[in-house]
C-alpha cells in the first residue's frame, strides 16, 4: 500500500522522514528545487508495512482572488464586496507535485502545523491530491497531531492519526473571504483617492487591513493622549528619621492631593508634634513568582522588551529553531503543561550545557517544582519549550538569543519562586501616617537561571520597636506634577492587540511589521527604549475614519469589528455558526462603512492635509 505524507515545510518533511524511516530513505527531486520526495517503508499499526513517500508544500497551495474582470481599474472598488471569488493556485510546481504523487496513493497523511491555518493547508493538500485520485476523501485522510520533532513524539503521532477538522477549515475560509473583500475594496479606494490628490507617489499603496488599522489605531490613540496631556500640580508630605546613624525616609500613606491648601493645613497641623511614633512594625514572608509557561505572545513581548528585537524577528528565529527540531511549535496560546508530559526528560536534555547544565542537574536532584498553570489552553500545542539540546555555536545571533531565552524560561518554570522577607514600619506624626519598607531576599531560586528578572534586597530598616518614639529629622511639604503617558512600545502594542483579539498569536508580528513598512508608523529611540509613533499619513488615515458618522458604533480604527470577526470564527469552529453566516454578517458591516467613506471621501483627504500642514508649520 502506498501512503503519501505531506508536511507544511520541506525541513519538517526531512526531519519526519528521518524518524519514521530510522534514517534509511531514498531521495528524489521534485518540480521545485526546495522540495524533495523521501521514499521509505514504515509499519503503520492500522495498515501494516507500507511504501511511504514524504514530501512538502511551501505554505498555502492556493489562495482566494477575484477574476481578471475585477482587476484594479476594471470595476469600482465597492463591487468587490459581492463579486465572485475564485480559488487560484499559488505555486504551480507544488500543485503539480501533489497531483502526480497523489495519483497512485492509497492513503494521504497530513503533517501540517497543528493550528487553524495548518488545518486549512491540509485541506488544500487533500483537494489537490484527489484531483487525479477519487480514493482520497476527507473521511479516509489521516491528520498527524504533533507539536515538536522529538523522535518518540513523532512516532506517537504517526500511530495515532485523527481526521482533518472541517470546521477549522471553514473558519479559515471565512477569514480569508472577509479579509480579501474588505482589504482589497478599501485599499483600492484609499490608494486611488490619495493618488488622485497627488498625496502619494505613483507606486505607493495605501493598504487597508481589518487588523492593520486597529493596530494603527492603538498607536495613534496613545500619541494623541501624550500630545494632549496637560500636567496637573499636586502636593505631598515626606518625613525622615534617623536611627543608629541610619537615615530612613517614610512615604505618606495618603499619597498626594491636588489641593495645595488642604495639604498645607495637614502639614502645619503635623508640625506641632516634634516627634513621631512607630505604631506598627510587621515582618512577613513575600515571594517573587516564577514565570508561567511560555506562549507566543509572551515570547514576542519579552523579545521586544528584553532584547529590543521586533516581534517578527523573534518569531522568525523561533520558527527556525522549531524547523531544526530544537524547540516545540512556537505558535501557541497555551500557558499550562499537560499533566502527562514528562518535564524531567526535557530538563535532562539540558544537563550537558556549560551555561545552565549545572542548574538543570540541581533541578533533577532535588529542586524540581511543578510549573504554575495559567488559564489558557488552545488544545492544540503545549507551551513553548526546548526539545533538543543545542550548542549555542550551532545557532546564529537571533536563534541563539531566543533559544537561550526559551531554555532559561522553561527551567525557571520548573523552579521554586524566589523567597524574601518584607519589613514594613508605620510611623505616626501628628495625625498623619507614613510607611517605610525593607526587603531581604532569602532564596533567589528561579532568579538564578532566569537572568531577565531582577529582584534585589533593598536597604534594610534599622532596628525599630513598635511604640517607640522617634525624632523627626526632616519633614517637608513637596510639590510635583502628573506625568504624561509614554509613547507606545512594541511590547505594549502586542499586549493590547492580544487583549483585544486583533490578529492571532501567529500574526500579531506581521500586522505590526505591515503598518511600519507602509509608513503609517515610525520608530524612535529614547535612551534604551524604542517607541512607535504615527506618521502624518497614519494620523491622517485614522483621523479621517474617526470623523465618519458610522451607524451602530462601527469604527474602522478601533478593535471591535475585528474582535467580532474572531468571535464569529470561533463559533464556526465550535459548529454554532456556518461560514456563510459569519462572512455575510461581517462583509455587510464593512460594506456599509465603505459606502459612507465613499460618500465622504473629501473628509479623509482634508483630515490628512490638516495634520500634514500643521506639522509643517
Amino acid at each position: 500500500m502506498k501512503v503519501l505524507c505531506v508536511a507544511e515545510k520541506p525541513s519538517i518533511a526531512k526531519e519526519v522522514s528521518k524518524i519514521l524511516s530510522g534514517g534509511s530513505f531514498s531521495v528524489r527531486n521534485s518540480n521545485n528545487k526546495y522540495i524533495k520526495y523521501f521514499d521509505f517503508k514504515y509499519n503503520f499499526p492500522q495498515l501494516g508495512l507500507c511504501d511511504v513517500t514524504m514530501t512538502a508544500v511551501l505554505g498555502h497551495v492556493t489562495n482566494f482572488d477575484f477574476g481578471p474582470q475585477f482587476g484594479w481599474n476594471s470595476c469600482p472598488p465597492g463591487r468587490l464586496f459581492a463579486a465572485p471569488i475564485s480559488t487560484m493556485v499559488s505555486h504551480q510546481d507544488v500543485y503539480k507535485n501533489l497531483s502526480i504523487e497523489g495519483r497512485n496513493a492509497s492513503k494521504l497523511m497530513i503533517w501540517t502545523d497543528c493550528d487553524r491555518e495548518g488545518e486549512y493547508i491540509g485541506f488544500e493538500i487533500l483537494e489537490t491530491a484527489r484531483k487525479n485520485n477519487s480514493r482520497l476523501t476527507l473521511e479516509n485522510t489521516w491528520r498527524a497531531q504533533f507539536s515538536h520533532l522529538e523522535k518518540n513524539h513523532i512516532l506517537q503521532a504517526s500511530r495515532n492519526p485523527i481526521q482533518l477538522d472541517i470546521n477549522s477549515v471553514r473558519a479559515v475560509e471565512c477569514r480569508m473571504e472577509v479579509d480579501l473583500r474588505c482589504g482589497i475594496s478599501f485599499t483600492r479606494f484609499l490608494t486611488d483617492l490619495y493618488k488622485g490628490q497627488s498625496l502619494i507617489g505613483e507606486k505607493e499603496v495605501i493598504s487597508y487591513g481589518t487588523c492593520q488599522f486597529p493596530t494603527l489605531g492603538f498607536v495613534v490613540d496613545r500619541y494623541i493622549r501624550v500630545k494632549n496631556f496637560v500636567p496637573e500640580p499636586f502636593w505631598y508630605i515626606i518625613v525622615d528619621i534617623k536611627k543608629n546613624d541610619q537615615k530612613v525616609g517614610f512615604l505618606w500613606v495618603k499619597g498626594h492631593f491636588f489641593d495645595r491648601a488642604y495639604v498645607t493645613l495637614l502639614y502645619q497641623k503635623a508640625l506641632k508634634s516634634p516627634n513621631g511614633k512607630i505604631v506598627s512594625l510587621t515582618k512577613r514572608p513575600t515571594s517573587n513568582w516564577r514565570p508561567l509557561p511560555l506562549t507566543t505572545v509572551d515570547l514576542q513581548k519579552d523579545a521586544s522588551r528584553i532584547f529590543k528585537m521586533s516581534a517578527k524577528r523573534a518569531l522568525d528565529a523561533a520558527e527556525k529553531l522549531y524547523n531544526k527540531g530544537f524547540v516545540s511549535y512556537p505558535r501557541t496560546e497555551t500557558d499550562r503543561f499537560p499533566a502527562a508530559m514528562n518535564l524531567k526528560d526535557v530538563i535532562e536534555r539540558q544537563t550537558s550545557s556549560n551555561k545552565w547544565g549545572s542548574y538543570a542537574k540541581e533541578l533533577l536532584e532535588l529542586k524540581f517544582r511543578s510549573p504554575r498553570s495559567g488559564s489558557h489552553d488552545d488544545k492544540a500545542h503545549p507551551p513553548i519549550h526546548p526539545v533538543k539540546y543545542a550548542e549555542l555555536t550551532q545557532l546564529n545571533g537571533d536563534e541563539k538569543t531566543i533559544y537561550e531565552y526559551i531554555v532559561r524560561r522553561f527551567l525557571a518554570c520548573c523552579s521554586d519562586d524566589a523567597k524574601g522577607e518584607q519589613t514594613t514600619a508605620t510611623l505616626k506624626w501628628g495625625d498623619e501616617l507614613f510607611t517605610a519598607n525593607g526587603l531581604m531576599v532569602l532564596a533567589r531560586n528561579y532568579l538564578d537561571i532566569y537572568i531577565y528578572n531582577k529582584w534585589e534586597s533593598s536597604k534594610q530598616l534599622p532596628p525599630l520597636e513598635q511604640g517607640e518614639e522617634v525624632n523627626i529629622t526632616n519633614a517637608k511639604m513637596k510639590d510635583g506634577k502628573t506625568s504624561p503617558p509614554l509613547h507606545m512600545t512594541e511590547s505594549e502594542l502586542i499586549a493590547l492587540m492580544d487583549a483585544n483579539g486583533i490578529g492571532t498569536d501567529a500574526t500579531i508580528a506581521e500586522h505590526i511589521e505591515k503598518i511600519h513598512s507602509r509608513n503609517y508608523v515610525t520608530k524612535i529611540k529614547q535612551g534604551n527604549v524604542e517607541y512607535i509613533l504615527p506618521t502624518d499619513l497614519g494620523m491622517g488615515l485614522i483621523a479621517g475614519f474617526d470623523e465618519m458618522d458610522f451607524v451602530d458604533n462601527i469604527s474602522l480604527s478601533k478593535p471591535f469589528l475585528r474582535k467580532n470577526l474572531e468571535i464569529g470564527l470561533q463559533e464556526i469552529v465550535e459548529g454554532r455558526k456556518t461560514r456563510q453566516q459569519v462572512a455575510s454578517e461581517m462583509v455587510e458591516l464593512y460594506k456599509n462603512a465603505f459606502v459612507l467613506c465613499n460618500q465622504n471621501s473629501g473628509n479623509l483627504v482634508q483630515k490628512y492635509l490638516e495634520i500634514r500642514n500643521r506639522n509643517v508649520q
